[in-house]
């Protein structure tokens, strides 16, 4: 039986396959445009989910249905302004004005179901963005056009976060089916815009594919399947905490494989997000107010 603990463990995992995505992607984009990779990646991630579940996929409710659909708008909005983001702004600026969401998710919380946060969220909450800042901060802080798009894409990133945990604790969503049906109307919905706006290309190298199945099947398929369902179990609060870790491992992975140097604040800042999560985890529970109202 799934717990609050182990839902924890299993998006912290999901922020290992995306601590590896930032450099799969940047790899990938050498030869593919940006929304034709994203419509690969999540339709193969649809794919290989449909072939490994296909009888779990079966019969669907509308609901269920709907709930896929919007989440995947919300996706694409994510997607689309945080790589456009990045073409208009510094990497260090994108990294810590894309990772606002920790800041943003309690605040849309509070607006939309006036559910104010407990002070042990806001002092992870706190920390959070400050450890963010000192792992992803270069020098001075120079704003750029860009940096618009990217608090945008950190705004609806919170709000997929807690449109997720909305939709995934009604009784007749099925948790699992929204997370597999979200990555197909994701990659349907980027597919429609790249053979719009893009001209369609074929990666001239194999290591490319690669680069591809292994984001499709780790940093995109498991990962939103997992997020859906361990919504169930954690709040949309706590687990923008957990999240702001990806950061964290995204740091090691460029350390590793391709030789980025880590400055000594990286590592306090990494410190700080590792405390925040664990203050985070300790006590009780939010609890949603939509839930008390009987609203689910």
């Amino acid at each position: 039986m799934m717990t609050k603990t182990k839902a924890d463990l299993l998006l912290l995992l999901i922020t290992v396959f995306w601590g590896f995505s930032y450099l799969l992607a940047d790899l990938s984009l050498a030869e593919l445009p940006v929304f034709q990779l994203n419509a690969l990646r999540f339709l193969l991630a649809f794919l290989i989910a449909g072939i490994s579940f296909g009888k779990k996929l079966f019969p669907v409710t509308i609901q269920t249905v709907k709930a896929s659909f919007m989440l995947s708008l919300i996706l694409t909005g994510v997607y689309t302004s945080a790589t456009y983001g990045l073409k208009f702004t510094s990497l260090s600026n994108a990294s810590f004005l894309s990772s606002l969401s920790v800041l943003f998710t309690p605040i849309i919380l509070w607006i939309l179901f006036h559910r104010k946060p407990s002070r042990r969220i806001v002092t992870s909450v706190v920390l959070s963005v400050i450890g963010i800042a000192l792992l992803t901060i270069q020098g001075d802080f120079i704003p750029a056009w860009g940096d618009l798009l990217c608090i945008i894409c950190s705004i609806v990133y919170g709000l997929h976060l807690v449109t997720t945990e909305l939709m995934v604790r009604k009784p007749e969503v099925n948790a699992f089916q929204t997370g597999v049906y979200q990555l197909g109307f994701t990659g349907f919905l980027n597919l429609i815009l790249s053979m719009i706006i893009e001209k369609q290309v074929m990666p001239e190298q194999n290591k490319i594919w690669i680069y591809v199945v292994i984001l499709s099947v780790f940093c995109t398929g498991v990962s939103f399947i997992v997020q859906s369902i361990a919504q169930q179990y954690t709040e949309a609060s706590h687990v923008g905490i957990i999240y702001a870790l990806e950061l964290v491992f995204a740091g090691l992975v460029a350390w590793i494989f391709a030789g980025e140097v880590l400055m000594p604040r990286n590592y306090i800042g990494a410190g700080i997000l590792f405390l925040s999560l664990l203050i985070s985890v300790t006590g009780p529970g939010e609890t949603s107010e939509y839930q008390e109202s009987g609203n689910v």
